[in-house]
């Protein structure tokens, strides 16, 4: 493990679980980024941008900058600017992602006929005006990409439901599934985190606590696994799921242990 050149960290459940870091979480990223390890922290989650995602991880004391932060907002906008690169976007979601999209050029639908491509992203006001935006956008042809197909996620007092909630209401009464799925476990994500550390899969290891995400990806890019029981995944789930990762760990304080 310690020959390895890149750590993808998951971060909800992780490194910390809502506003409160997971022991010994700040001791080994600091150790590997002393090390001279290329560290990239990999999350799932839209509702924050990536320069909050750089202050929170500043006030566990872990030093994180920009460059190592990944969320699908900047691999979905990589996507669009090369697939859909004049869209019209309808997006259920929250603040951060619509402030992100429009600074990178991308008008929001008023009306379904305006859309081309409806986002699904994690949103805590979902509602029935979205759903129907949503619906008859898609009933007018615009494609549906998703953001991340979480579909709970990890707090201090227990996990919440997410983005697969949003998806779950649309592909339910649009009568379809989504088109593209842009977060972990997508091959998208995968070819992003690649590039931005410049190494290739069997230099890395990723580190999360849900099998068929952070695990999921890893093993489908080549890459060493490392699965924590602090977030959402129990001895019991990993009993009985597909994705065996080759490491399993209480939590990321016991890392740099492995061999």
């Amino acid at each position: 493990m310690r020959n390895l050149k890149g750590y993808i960290f998951d971060l909800d459940g992780t490194v910390y679980l809502g506003n409160q870091l997971i022991e010994g979480a700040d001791t080994v990223i600091n150790s590997l980024l002393n090390e001279g390890k290329k560290v990239l922290f990999l999350t799932n989650k839209t509702i924050e941008s990536r320069q909050r995602y750089v202050e929170k991880l500043r006030g566990f004391k872990i030093n994180a900058s920009l460059e190592n932060i990944l969320n699908p907002t900047l691999t979905l906008i990589e996507y669009l600017l090369e697939h859909h690169p004049n869209a019209t976007l309808y997006v259920i979601g929250e603040q951060p992602i619509k402030d992100e999209l429009a600074l990178a050029g991308f008008r929001e639908g008023l009306a379904p006929a305006e859309v081309d491509v409806v986002v699904l992203s994690w949103d805590r006001d979902f509602h029935y005006d979205h759903l129907n935006f949503a619906y008859q956008s898609v009933k007018l042809g615009a494609k549906m990409i998703a953001t991340n197909p979480d579909r709970t996620c990890p707090m201090e007092v227990g996990d919440v439901p997410d983005c697969a909630g949003m998806i779950g209401a649309v592909e339910a009464v649009a009568g379809k599934t989504i088109d593209v799925q842009i977060g972990k476990p997508s091959i998208l994500t995968i070819e992003t985190a690649l590039e931005i550390l410049q190494l290739k899969p069997d230099e890395c290891v990723m580190i999360g606590d849900r099998l068929e995400t952070d695990i999921r990806m890893g093993i489908e890019a080549g890459m060493k696994t490392v699965l924590v029981l602090s977030g959402i995944t129990t001895e019991e789930d990993l009993m009985v799921s597909p994705w065996k990762p080759d490491y399993v760990l209480p939590s990321v304080s016991g890392l740099l242990s492995l061999k």
